[in-house]
Protein backbone atom coordinates (compact mmCIF):
# COMPACT_ATOMS: atom_id res chain seq x y z
CA UNK A 1 0.00 0.00 0.00
CA UNK A 2 1.33 3.40 -0.91
CA UNK A 3 0.31 6.80 0.41
CA UNK A 4 0.08 10.10 -1.41
CA UNK A 5 -0.49 12.13 1.76
CA UNK A 6 0.90 15.70 1.58
CA UNK A 7 3.68 16.66 3.97
CA UNK A 8 2.43 18.89 6.77
CA UNK A 9 3.68 22.45 6.89
CA UNK A 10 3.37 25.42 9.22
CA UNK A 11 2.98 25.19 12.95
CA UNK A 12 1.51 21.68 13.07
CA UNK A 13 4.13 20.34 10.70
CA UNK A 14 6.90 21.39 13.07
CA UNK A 15 4.94 20.35 16.13
CA UNK A 16 4.29 16.89 14.74
CA UNK A 17 8.02 16.19 14.46
CA UNK A 18 8.48 17.07 18.13
CA UNK A 19 5.32 15.20 19.10
CA UNK A 20 6.42 12.01 17.35
CA UNK A 21 9.75 12.00 19.17
CA UNK A 22 8.43 12.88 22.63
CA UNK A 23 5.22 10.90 22.91
CA UNK A 24 6.90 7.62 23.94
CA UNK A 25 8.39 9.49 26.91
CA UNK A 26 5.14 11.25 27.80
CA UNK A 27 2.84 8.28 27.63
CA UNK A 28 5.02 5.29 28.32
CA UNK A 29 4.33 3.98 24.83
CA UNK A 30 6.63 1.75 22.79
CA UNK A 31 7.53 -0.22 25.93
CA UNK A 32 7.65 -3.95 25.33
CA UNK A 33 5.02 -5.76 27.32
CA UNK A 34 6.68 -7.91 30.00
CA UNK A 35 3.98 -10.54 29.76
CA UNK A 36 4.16 -10.84 25.98
CA UNK A 37 1.82 -13.10 24.06
CA UNK A 38 -0.17 -15.89 25.63
CA UNK A 39 2.12 -18.75 26.65
CA UNK A 40 1.39 -22.37 25.72
CA UNK A 41 -0.06 -24.61 28.37
CA UNK A 42 2.96 -26.92 28.22
CA UNK A 43 6.05 -24.74 28.62
CA UNK A 44 8.35 -27.65 27.85
CA UNK A 45 7.36 -28.03 24.24
CA UNK A 46 4.45 -25.65 23.65
CA UNK A 47 2.30 -28.52 22.46
CA UNK A 48 -0.98 -30.02 23.52
CA UNK A 49 -2.53 -33.30 22.57
CA UNK A 50 -2.75 -33.67 18.81
CA UNK A 51 0.41 -31.67 18.09
CA UNK A 52 -1.18 -28.20 18.00
CA UNK A 53 -0.06 -25.50 20.42
CA UNK A 54 -2.40 -24.41 23.18
CA UNK A 55 -2.45 -20.96 21.58
CA UNK A 56 -3.59 -22.41 18.24
CA UNK A 57 -6.33 -24.42 19.89
CA UNK A 58 -7.53 -21.37 21.81
CA UNK A 59 -7.58 -19.31 18.61
CA UNK A 60 -9.62 -21.86 16.70
CA UNK A 61 -12.05 -22.24 19.60
CA UNK A 62 -12.64 -18.50 19.67
CA UNK A 63 -13.01 -18.34 15.90
CA UNK A 64 -15.69 -21.02 16.05
CA UNK A 65 -17.38 -19.23 18.96
CA UNK A 66 -17.52 -15.96 17.00
CA UNK A 67 -19.47 -17.66 14.20
CA UNK A 68 -22.46 -17.57 16.51
CA UNK A 69 -22.10 -13.98 17.75
CA UNK A 70 -25.07 -11.99 16.37
CA UNK A 71 -23.25 -8.65 15.97
CA UNK A 72 -21.36 -7.34 12.96
CA UNK A 73 -18.27 -5.11 12.96
CA UNK A 74 -17.58 -2.03 10.82
CA UNK A 75 -14.04 -0.74 10.29
CA UNK A 76 -11.91 1.48 8.08
CA UNK A 77 -9.69 -0.10 5.44
CA UNK A 78 -7.38 1.05 2.64
CA UNK A 79 -8.33 -0.54 -0.68
CA UNK A 80 -8.55 0.51 -4.34
CA UNK A 81 -6.24 3.46 -3.55
CA UNK A 82 -8.51 5.09 -0.98
CA UNK A 83 -9.81 4.69 2.57
CA UNK A 84 -13.27 3.16 2.81
CA UNK A 85 -15.57 1.41 5.25
CA UNK A 86 -16.16 -2.32 5.44
CA UNK A 87 -18.47 -4.53 7.50
CA UNK A 88 -18.20 -8.19 8.40
CA UNK A 89 -19.61 -10.76 10.76
CA UNK A 90 -17.87 -11.07 14.12
CA UNK A 91 -15.68 -13.91 12.84
CA UNK A 92 -14.61 -11.87 9.80
CA UNK A 93 -16.79 -13.75 7.33
CA UNK A 94 -19.07 -12.11 4.75
CA UNK A 95 -17.05 -8.88 4.39
CA UNK A 96 -19.01 -6.11 2.69
CA UNK A 97 -17.83 -2.85 1.15
CA UNK A 98 -19.98 -0.03 2.54
CA UNK A 99 -18.15 2.69 0.60
CA UNK A 100 -19.78 4.28 -2.44
CA UNK A 101 -17.34 7.17 -2.84
CA UNK A 102 -14.05 6.00 -4.40
CA UNK A 103 -12.81 9.58 -4.86
CA UNK A 104 -12.85 10.38 -1.13
CA UNK A 105 -11.46 8.80 2.03
CA UNK A 106 -14.03 7.60 4.57
CA UNK A 107 -12.74 6.85 8.08
CA UNK A 108 -13.56 6.38 11.76
CA UNK A 109 -17.01 4.71 11.56
CA UNK A 110 -19.46 4.78 14.46
CA UNK A 111 -22.90 3.14 14.41
CA UNK A 112 -26.04 4.73 15.83
CA UNK A 113 -27.65 2.87 18.77
CA UNK A 114 -30.37 1.42 16.53
CA UNK A 115 -27.82 0.26 13.97
CA UNK A 116 -29.51 2.12 11.13
CA UNK A 117 -27.12 5.05 10.71
CA UNK A 118 -23.40 5.53 10.66
CA UNK A 119 -21.32 8.65 11.32
CA UNK A 120 -17.79 8.90 10.00
CA UNK A 121 -14.97 11.20 8.91
CA UNK A 122 -14.15 12.13 5.33
CA UNK A 123 -10.77 13.48 4.27
CA UNK A 124 -11.58 15.33 1.06
CA UNK A 125 -10.04 17.96 -1.19
CA UNK A 126 -6.42 18.49 -2.21
CA UNK A 127 -3.62 20.82 -1.11
CA UNK A 128 -4.74 23.89 0.86
CA UNK A 129 -8.38 22.92 0.25
CA UNK A 130 -8.04 19.56 1.96
CA UNK A 131 -10.30 19.16 4.99
CA UNK A 132 -11.38 16.53 7.51
CA UNK A 133 -15.18 16.65 7.74
CA UNK A 134 -17.92 14.85 9.67
CA UNK A 135 -20.75 13.06 7.82
CA UNK A 136 -23.52 10.62 8.59
CA UNK A 137 -25.75 8.43 6.43
CA UNK A 138 -27.96 5.41 6.57
CA UNK A 139 -26.09 2.14 6.87
CA UNK A 140 -27.37 1.12 3.43
CA UNK A 141 -25.58 4.12 1.89
CA UNK A 142 -28.58 6.41 1.39
CA UNK A 143 -29.17 9.93 2.75
CA UNK A 144 -25.53 10.99 3.03
CA UNK A 145 -25.38 14.27 5.00
CA UNK A 146 -22.57 16.67 5.87
CA UNK A 147 -22.55 17.48 9.58
CA UNK A 148 -19.65 19.94 9.75
CA UNK A 149 -16.46 20.84 7.94
CA UNK A 150 -13.21 20.69 9.90
CA UNK A 151 -14.71 18.32 12.46
CA UNK A 152 -13.19 15.32 14.22
CA UNK A 153 -13.95 12.07 16.07
CA UNK A 154 -17.79 11.93 15.95
CA UNK A 155 -19.89 9.67 18.17
CA UNK A 156 -23.61 9.21 18.85
CA UNK A 157 -25.72 10.16 21.85
CA UNK A 158 -27.49 7.22 23.47
CA UNK A 159 -30.83 7.78 21.71
CA UNK A 160 -29.26 8.36 18.29
CA UNK A 161 -30.84 11.79 17.92
CA UNK A 162 -27.55 13.70 17.90
CA UNK A 163 -23.86 13.44 17.06
CA UNK A 164 -21.14 14.71 19.39
CA UNK A 165 -17.98 15.88 17.63
CA UNK A 166 -14.78 17.86 18.14
CA UNK A 167 -13.98 20.99 16.13
CA UNK A 168 -10.62 21.32 14.42
CA UNK A 169 -8.25 23.69 16.19
CA UNK A 170 -6.83 25.17 12.99
CA UNK A 171 -8.14 25.57 9.46
CA UNK A 172 -5.27 23.78 7.74
CA UNK A 173 -5.56 20.01 7.39
CA UNK A 174 -3.61 17.93 9.89
CA UNK A 175 -3.42 14.26 10.84
CA UNK A 176 -2.44 15.24 14.38
CA UNK A 177 -5.02 13.46 16.53
CA UNK A 178 -5.31 16.03 19.32
CA UNK A 179 -5.65 19.15 17.11
CA UNK A 180 -9.13 19.99 18.42
CA UNK A 181 -10.74 22.98 20.08
CA UNK A 182 -14.29 22.75 21.41
CA UNK A 183 -16.96 20.05 21.75
CA UNK A 184 -20.27 20.33 19.89
CA UNK A 185 -23.53 18.41 19.63
CA UNK A 186 -25.34 18.28 16.27
CA UNK A 187 -29.07 17.52 16.49
CA UNK A 188 -30.23 15.65 13.39
CA UNK A 189 -33.87 16.80 13.50
CA UNK A 190 -33.08 20.53 13.70
CA UNK A 191 -29.64 20.53 12.05
CA UNK A 192 -28.43 22.81 14.81
CA UNK A 193 -25.00 22.76 16.45
CA UNK A 194 -24.82 23.28 20.20
CA UNK A 195 -21.47 24.11 21.85
CA UNK A 196 -20.51 22.44 25.11
CA UNK A 197 -20.96 24.79 28.10
CA UNK A 198 -17.24 24.54 28.87
CA UNK A 199 -15.46 26.54 26.13
CA UNK A 200 -12.01 25.54 27.44
CA UNK A 201 -12.24 21.94 26.25
CA UNK A 202 -9.35 21.43 23.85
CA UNK A 203 -6.78 18.95 22.57
CA UNK A 204 -9.25 16.10 23.05
CA UNK A 205 -9.46 13.03 20.83
CA UNK A 206 -11.37 9.75 20.68
CA UNK A 207 -14.40 11.07 22.56
CA UNK A 208 -17.36 8.88 23.53
CA UNK A 209 -20.64 9.27 25.48
CA UNK A 210 -21.85 7.41 28.53
CA UNK A 211 -25.15 5.54 27.99
CA UNK A 212 -27.07 8.09 30.10
CA UNK A 213 -25.49 10.99 28.14
CA UNK A 214 -24.38 12.63 31.39
CA UNK A 215 -20.68 12.14 30.73
CA UNK A 216 -18.16 12.37 27.93
CA UNK A 217 -14.99 10.29 28.13
CA UNK A 218 -11.96 11.32 26.08
CA UNK A 219 -8.19 11.42 25.79
CA UNK A 220 -6.49 14.80 26.22
CA UNK A 221 -2.96 15.61 25.15
CA UNK A 222 -1.02 18.79 26.00
CA UNK A 223 -4.14 20.75 26.87
CA UNK A 224 -6.39 21.95 29.71
CA UNK A 225 -3.49 21.67 32.17
CA UNK A 226 -2.81 18.00 31.39
CA UNK A 227 0.25 16.59 29.68
CA UNK A 228 -1.66 13.42 28.79
CA UNK A 229 -4.69 11.82 30.44
CA UNK A 230 -8.04 10.08 30.00
CA UNK A 231 -10.80 12.38 31.24
CA UNK A 232 -14.42 12.15 32.26
CA UNK A 233 -16.24 15.39 31.38
CA UNK A 234 -19.71 16.52 32.46
CA UNK A 235 -21.82 16.61 29.31
CA UNK A 236 -23.85 19.60 30.51
CA UNK A 237 -21.53 21.18 33.05
CA UNK A 238 -18.04 22.36 33.85
CA UNK A 239 -16.70 19.28 35.62
CA UNK A 240 -13.53 17.68 34.25
CA UNK A 241 -12.07 14.68 36.09
CA UNK A 242 -8.84 12.79 35.50
CA UNK A 243 -9.60 9.06 35.56
CA UNK A 244 -5.94 8.46 36.43
CA UNK A 245 -5.42 5.58 34.05
CA UNK A 246 -2.46 5.57 31.63
CA UNK A 247 -2.75 5.65 27.87
CA UNK A 248 -5.44 6.74 25.44
CA UNK A 249 -8.48 6.00 23.25
CA UNK A 250 -11.10 4.91 25.82
CA UNK A 251 -14.37 3.15 25.06
CA UNK A 252 -17.33 2.86 27.47
CA UNK A 253 -19.41 -0.31 27.46
CA UNK A 254 -23.05 -0.09 26.42
CA UNK A 255 -24.25 -0.56 30.02
CA UNK A 256 -21.91 2.18 31.24
CA UNK A 257 -20.30 -0.07 33.82
CA UNK A 258 -16.98 -0.81 32.12
CA UNK A 259 -14.26 1.04 30.28
CA UNK A 260 -11.59 -0.26 27.89
CA UNK A 261 -8.51 1.64 26.73
CA UNK A 262 -4.99 1.36 25.40
CA UNK A 263 -2.57 1.54 28.32
CA UNK A 264 0.43 1.57 25.97
CA UNK A 265 1.38 0.58 22.43
CA UNK A 266 1.50 -3.02 23.64
CA UNK A 267 -1.27 -3.37 26.21
CA UNK A 268 -5.05 -3.05 26.28
CA UNK A 269 -6.86 -2.88 29.62
CA UNK A 270 -10.39 -2.90 31.01
CA UNK A 271 -11.82 -1.70 34.30
CA UNK A 272 -15.04 -0.89 36.11
CA UNK A 273 -16.32 2.65 35.62
CA UNK A 274 -17.81 4.06 38.81
CA UNK A 275 -19.96 7.22 38.62
CA UNK A 276 -21.76 6.59 41.93
CA UNK A 277 -19.86 9.12 44.05
CA UNK A 278 -20.36 11.99 41.59
CA UNK A 279 -16.65 12.01 40.85
CA UNK A 280 -15.94 9.31 38.26
CA UNK A 281 -13.20 6.76 38.87
CA UNK A 282 -11.95 3.49 37.42
CA UNK A 283 -11.52 0.48 39.70
CA UNK A 284 -10.30 -3.09 39.19
CA UNK A 285 -8.26 -2.17 36.13
CA UNK A 286 -6.37 -5.04 34.53
CA UNK A 287 -4.77 -6.03 31.24
CA UNK A 288 -6.55 -8.31 28.81
CA UNK A 289 -4.41 -8.11 25.66
CA UNK A 290 -0.71 -7.63 25.05
CA UNK A 291 1.73 -7.65 22.13
CA UNK A 292 5.48 -7.67 21.60
CA UNK A 293 7.26 -4.94 19.64
CA UNK A 294 7.17 -4.17 16.79
CA UNK A 295 3.48 -5.17 16.89
CA UNK A 296 1.15 -2.56 18.41
CA UNK A 297 -2.49 -2.85 19.51
CA UNK A 298 -5.03 0.00 19.51
CA UNK A 299 -8.67 1.11 19.00
CA UNK A 300 -10.39 -1.20 21.47
CA UNK A 301 -14.21 -1.28 21.27
CA UNK A 302 -16.76 -3.15 23.40
CA UNK A 303 -19.28 -5.49 21.79
CA UNK A 304 -22.91 -4.56 22.56
CA UNK A 305 -23.26 -7.40 25.08
CA UNK A 306 -19.87 -6.69 26.69
CA UNK A 307 -18.62 -10.24 26.04
CA UNK A 308 -15.98 -9.30 23.45
CA UNK A 309 -13.77 -6.46 22.33
CA UNK A 310 -12.68 -5.59 18.81
CA UNK A 311 -9.35 -3.87 18.22
CA UNK A 312 -6.66 -3.18 15.62
CA UNK A 313 -3.25 -4.84 15.54
CA UNK A 314 -0.22 -4.24 13.34
CA UNK A 315 3.43 -3.24 12.96
CA UNK A 316 4.64 0.08 14.33
CA UNK A 317 6.22 1.29 11.08
CA UNK A 318 5.58 5.04 10.68
CA UNK A 319 4.53 6.70 7.43
CA UNK A 320 5.97 10.17 6.75
CA UNK A 321 6.76 10.48 10.45
CA UNK A 322 3.19 9.64 11.49
CA UNK A 323 2.18 6.78 13.79
CA UNK A 324 0.07 4.14 11.98
CA UNK A 325 -2.64 4.15 14.64
CA UNK A 326 -3.57 7.75 13.75
CA UNK A 327 -6.69 8.29 11.64
CA UNK A 328 -6.02 8.34 7.90
CA UNK A 329 -2.35 7.37 8.23
CA UNK A 330 -1.02 4.46 6.17
CA UNK A 331 -0.97 1.27 8.27
CA UNK A 332 0.21 -1.59 6.09
CA UNK A 333 -0.08 -4.91 7.88
CA UNK A 334 -2.80 -3.83 10.32
CA UNK A 335 -5.80 -6.11 10.90
CA UNK A 336 -8.97 -6.22 12.97
CA UNK A 337 -9.00 -8.67 15.87
CA UNK A 338 -11.57 -9.79 18.43
CA UNK A 339 -10.65 -10.64 22.00
CA UNK A 340 -12.29 -12.17 25.05
CA UNK A 341 -12.04 -9.63 27.93
CA UNK A 342 -12.61 -12.33 30.55
CA UNK A 343 -9.23 -13.87 29.72
CA UNK A 344 -5.71 -12.61 29.02
CA UNK A 345 -4.63 -12.88 25.38
CA UNK A 346 -7.53 -14.93 24.12
CA UNK A 347 -7.93 -13.35 20.70
CA UNK A 348 -8.18 -13.99 16.98
CA UNK A 349 -7.55 -11.88 13.87
CA UNK A 350 -10.72 -11.59 11.77
CA UNK A 351 -9.09 -9.84 8.78
CA UNK A 352 -5.95 -11.11 7.08
CA UNK A 353 -5.25 -8.75 4.17
CA UNK A 354 -3.35 -6.17 6.27
CA UNK A 355 -4.99 -3.31 4.35
CA UNK A 356 -4.73 -0.74 7.13
CA UNK A 357 -7.76 -2.19 8.91
CA UNK A 358 -8.39 0.01 11.95
CA UNK A 359 -11.00 1.75 14.14
CA UNK A 360 -13.52 -1.11 14.55
CA UNK A 361 -17.03 -0.41 15.81
CA UNK A 362 -19.70 -3.01 16.55
CA UNK A 363 -23.13 -2.83 14.94
CA UNK A 364 -25.28 -2.64 18.09
CA UNK A 365 -28.26 -4.58 16.73
CA UNK A 366 -28.22 -8.36 16.67
CA UNK A 367 -28.75 -10.18 13.38
CA UNK A 368 -29.35 -13.84 12.69
CA UNK A 369 -26.16 -15.86 12.22
CA UNK A 370 -25.87 -18.72 9.74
Amino acid sequence: MTSSRPVLGGFYGSLLIVFSSLIPLLCGWCVACPAGEAEPADSANGQVKGGASAEDVQTEELREELKHVPYKIVYESYFDNHWGLKMSHADGSHPTNLTRTPQTNELYPHLSPDGKKICFLVDEGEGPAKSRNVYYRNLDGTNRQLVVKNGRDPCWTSDGSAIVYLKGEVKEFTYLDYASKGVFTYVLATRQHHPHPNPELSHLYCICCSPDDKWLVSTVHAGMGFSHAILSIEADGQGVYNLKIPGCRPDVSRDGKKIAWGASDNELRVGELDFSAGKPKVVNAHKILTSRNPIHIYHIDWSPDGKYVAYARGPSKHSMGLAPEMIGVAAKGWNICVGDPSKVNRWVAITKDGNGNKEPDWVPVAVKTP
